[in-house]
């Protein structure tokens, strides 16, 4: 409350700090804020005090915005939504008894509820894009490299990003334009300058090329009705309004999965192996049993899965060549209910 009285009164005499200025955001509990814990929402990390802001953290102060806090996390963002750690699970705000996907769960729950406008999440398997979904908000997965991951506890190095989270695509441009940028020392930082997101907005989706990549929900992992069905209605909405849509096809969804999971879980072993092997107790159930899974691949595993991904990646980008944008599901199911030890 302090930072925004302070906030209105430069306003009021005609200082602004940035296009943020005066605007609450939520942090999750991976990113580091200066004074506050970053725990990874577990107990392995219960009394760990930021020192300093994170990167991301940063640019956003410098755009004028205001950090209300730190938000719940799928502990070290790949455990479930579990009931076995220090704090409870977030939960979706449109019914409670559900989940709000994760792994920024805080993050898509606080945004869509209206607690804050803007949220930070990271995604390095979905978990800026499937609370998106499961709350019915904007969540961005930005090019790799794109923003700062420095101040931010890992999962896998080769994977992870940090993404904003909000309730219209113009925030997102808005949140996106204040975050992103070259960070020399970020070891994966993109040695590009933040760009000029909201510039287009405007220009409407006629003329697009959108490539409907229909085998992903149809063939690989068959959907749920509801989803497909939502697809479907989306595909024709752009249709209307001018977009010329095409069916699309990559390489299939399970290859997708399986190279993320070898890549995912391979560095994350990496970087709990210590904890694991002299605080396993302190893990939650479910983030152990997913990390543990780690240790029983082996380098050829990972270096043909690293392979693998770069042809997948060659083979997007001939996509995005005819194409100027992909469609398709972010999740085959609907929000499942959050007790269920079978569904998350």
């Amino acid at each position: 409350m302090e930072a925004a009285k302070a906030a209105e009164a430069e306003a009021t005499a005609g200082r602004l700090r940035g296009p943020l200025h005066g605007v609450p955001v939520g942090i999750k509990d991976i990113i580091n804020v200066a004074g506050l814990p970053t725990t990874g929402h577990s107990k392995i990390l219960q009394d760990n005090l930021a020192a300093a802001d994170a990167v991301c953290v940063e640019k956003l102060r410098g755009a004028g915005a205001i950090v209300m806090g730190k938000l719940s996390t799928h502990e070290f963002a790949i455990g479930g939504p579990s009931f076995d750690l220090p704090w409870p699970p977030a939960r979706n705000p449109w019914n409670t008894g559900h989940h709000p996907g994760g792994s920024s769960s805080g993050s898509g729950s606080g945004v869509s509820a209206g607690l804050f406008p803007m949220a930070l999440g990271s995604d390095t398997g979905g978990s800026v894009r499937n609370p998106a979904s499961c709350c019915g908000i904007v969540g961005l997965k930005p090019t790799y490299g794109l923003v700062s991951r420095r101040g931010v506890f890992p999962l896998s190095f080769t994977l992870d990003h940090i993404g904003p989270m909000t309730r219209t695509v113009e925030d997102n441009a808005l949140m996106l334009e204040a975050i992103a940028g070259h960070d020399p020392l970020d070891p994966g930082s993109a040695a590009a300058s933040a760009g000029h997101y909201r510039a287009a907005l405007d220009l409407g989706v006629r003329g697009l090329r959108i490539g409907f990549v229909r085998h992903f929900h149809e063939i690989d992992m068959p959907a749920e009705p509801e989803v497909t069905a939502s697809l479907e209605h989306v595909m024709r909405t752009l249709q209307m309004a001018g977009a010329d849509v095409r069916d699309i096809h990559l390489p299939s969804l399970g290859e997708f999965s399986a190279v993320n999971r070898v890549i995912l879980q391979s560095e994350a072993f990496s970087i709990h192996a210590a904890w694991l092997r002299t605080r396993p107790g302190d893990y939650g159930q479910l983030a152990r049993r997913r990390l543990m899974s780690g240790a029983f691949f082996g380098g050829a595993d990972y270096v043909t899965a690293n392979k693998r991904r770069m042809e997948m990646i060659a083979a997007v980008n001939a996509a995005l060549a005819e194409v100027d944008v992909l469609l398709c599901a972010s999740s085959m199911d609907p929000a499942c209910r959050i007790d269920n030890p079978a569904e998350p």
